[in-house]
């Protein structure tokens, strides 16, 4: 008997493209975080994996999409923190997807250390990727990178990539013709739509806000959070 697809999480982009949000929480519960998985004419793109705690409940979510060996196309990654690609290994394999994301990031998911490129605290760039369980299994090279301006159209989907640096060198988001922005780690929603609280560059970050300006975007989905119209940002954003 054929499995009826699980829609009612699935919100319309255009005709032919759908986005599901998957909540995962995360380690320690420090709280949570969002993969978004877009269905396609030509199959389905995964933004973001979620950190390896849940991925029993990420599968089952893919699962109960319709997602499977064989029709999930792709698999990008905003940033290379463990908490948007702890999965991304395993999903590779299981279900012969390949991976893109920035190269800027790659030291992140090759060495499984999320400051690689970043400041932060000796300590905590030892302890970090044994504390939240990015060892060994979950650390990979990506199939190919995507860089600012690439196009998704190869995969179904009618959007293109933004370089936006600030949270990570490596940030991007995803940009569909609609004007949906899936902007990873720039922004978040957890109380109000704003930064994330984490930046590593905060000149890098306001930057890429211009640059979010002097585009045409409707709703954020951030990596953090429910999605929102970008304006409920933009108007009340301070450098």
């Amino acid at each position: 008997m054929k499995k009826e697809l699980d829609t009612k999480n699935y919100s319309n982009i255009d005709q032919s493209m759908k986005i599901k949000t998957i909540t995962l929480n995360m380690p320690f519960k420090v709280g949570k975080v969002n993969c978004y998985l877009i269905k396609t004419k030509r199959g389905f793109i995964l933004i973001d994996t979620g950190a390896s705690n849940k991925r029993t409940e990420l599968e089952k979510s893919l699962e109960n999409a319709g997602c499977n060996s064989g029709n999930l196309k792709l698999i990008v990654l905003t940033h290379g923190d463990f908490d948007h690609t702890g999965n991304a290994s395993h999903l590779r394999e299981k279900f012969a997807a390949k991976i893109a994301m920035h190269s800027d990031d790659l030291g992140m998911v090759e060495q499984g250390d999320m400051f690689w490129n970043r400041k932060g605290n000796f300590f905590i760039k030892k302890i970090a990727p044994s504390l939240f369980g990015f060892g060994k299994s979950e650390r990979f090279k990506p199939d190919f990178y995507l860089e600012d301006e690439d196009d998704l159209s190869d995969y179904g989907l009618n959007a293109h990539v933004i370089h936006i640096p600030g949270h990570s060198k490596g940030s991007i988001g995803i940009l569909t013709r609609e004007g949906e922005l899936f902007c990873g780690d720039l922004l978040e929603n957890t109380k109000k739509p704003g930064l994330n609280s984490i930046m590593d560059d905060k000149s890098a970050a306001d930057i890429s806000i211009e640059k979010l300006k002097s585009l045409e975007i409707k709703t954020a989905y951030p990596g953090h959070g429910e999605c929102f119209p970008i304006d409920l940002f933009i108007k009340n954003y301070q450098k």
